[in-house]
């Protein structure tokens, strides 16, 4: 993995305070692109210097990105090789094993755990790889073989989907790297059983950032009436019917994804108190409030509607839009839970468009709690796309 280390340099009058002081990325308008650094392969592993030449880290580079270069270590001389790997992977694999009893969760996220732009979800003896940058396609079948020396796991699925790698100028091929890739998997969480498509699925399968949000819905939602809007496999239902919920509704535009939800139902054993709807979040919504439907409890968990800054507004008046919409069907004393995974989108500005779409559904509300991604989801602390995941819990009368 190692050879004669290229330099790459900030721009004379670019401060090198971030960089100095934690930040992972420097763009390609903060660097010197004369031909010879644009010739550099992408991934290629670089030293980093300030304009004065003095050192700031070593880290991969690549020249068709916006990103041009993510910091994987700030020590110069550091060696990025297969030693450094299997500490980097160790490292997230010791926390995760103080979080959790059962090997189900996310192993490696990205920049906060020292792996800029590589995913790594665990379901048992199966790892999810998603590499999102170019030094972690370079280096894919070290890491890969890595998962399995220093984690124990016995197959290793690539996913290449997700619009992170066309920034990076990657493809979209996925693949088995390592063993035998089942289509599906169950993963256990909150007491509940849920089916995760490996192959054909969003993201790695499933979203365990979600898992303590469901597990404090699933204490508000006891003995009562939920319904779960844009439940992709029955995340927030089956973890409520699990904790005692009467009666849980999952609502998604996806028929496959519906279909494992169901699945997941009769493994764990709810599939009498569980049903779905098939269609337009919205319009399924306000079908049910047509006919006067009310729940207990009302969670809308949909996809990225401000995935990055030019969807920002439109994404806004969505996050406004679902709380207005999901108001409506939850009963005087009930709950409404609404997430948003939008990084472009801070928690401040999403509670002030939610209370205001609460608002003009004609309903008052105290806020109960404030939920944020789990912790095998670590926070970069100079990065604040790392805490994208946000989710309050709202009591209305």
């Amino acid at each position: 993995m190692t050879d004669i280390m290229p330099t790459i340099r900030l721009l004379p009058k670019q401060s090198p305070l971030p960089l100095r002081y934690g930040a992972p990325w420097a763009y390609s308008d903060q660097l010197v692109l004369d031909r010879r650094t644009k010739a550099l392969s992408p991934g290629r592993i670089v030293a980093l210097v300030d304009g004065e030449k003095r050192f700031l880290g070593v880290g991969a580079f690549n020249p068709n990105s916006k990103i041009a270069f993510r910091m994987l270590e700030r020590a110069e001389g550091t060696e990025i090789n297969a030693d450094w790997l299997r500490g980097k992977i160790s490292k997230a694999l010791e926390l995760r094993g103080q979080l959790f009893d059962t090997p189900f969760y996310r192993l490696i996220h990205a920049e906060a755990d020292g792996l800029p732009g590589l995913v790594v979800d665990r379901f048992g003896d199966l790892a999810v790889l998603q590499p999102n940058a170019a030094w972690a396609e370079v280096l894919l079948p070290q890491i890969a073989a890595t998962l399995v020396d220093a984690a124990g796991v016995k197959a290793v699925w690539k996913n290449a989907s997700g619009r992170t790698r066309a920034l990076e100028g990657l493809g979209d091929i996925s693949e088995v790297l390592v063993g035998d890739v089942p289509d599906t998997v169950d993963v256990p969480m909150n007491g509940a059983v849920y089916r995760a498509d490996i192959r054909s699925g969003q993201k790695t399968g499933i979203f365990f950032d979600q898992r303590t949000n469901h597990a404090f819905a699933a204490r508000l939602a006891a003995n009562g009436t939920v319904l779960d809007v844009f439940s992709h496999v029955g995340g927030f239902a089956l973890a409520a019917l699990a904790g005692g919920a009467k009666r849980a509704v999952s609502i998604d535009s996806s028929a496959p994804a519906l279909a494992l939800a169901e699945a997941g139902a009769e493994k764990t054993g709810v599939s009498e108190r569980f049903s779905t709807r098939q269609g337009d979040a919205f319009a399924e919504m306000e079908a049910l409030a047509s006919k006067g439907e009310l729940f207990d409890t009302v969670i809308c968990d949909p996809p990225a509607f401000a995935p990055a800054k030019p969807a920002l507004e439109a994404g806004l008046r969505a996050y406004e839009r679902v709380a207005r919409r999901a108001a409506s069907l939850v009963r005087s004393g009930g709950y409404l839970v609404l997430c948003s995974c939008s990084h472009a989108v801070d928690l401040q500005r999403f509670r002030e468009v939610s209370l205001r779409g609460v608002s003009k559904a004609g309903r008052a509300c105290q806020i109960v709690h404030t939920g944020a991604a789990g912790p095998d989801h670590p926070v970069h602390p100079s990065l604040a796309e790392s805490s994208y995941l946000k989710a309050i819990f709202l009591r209305l009368s």
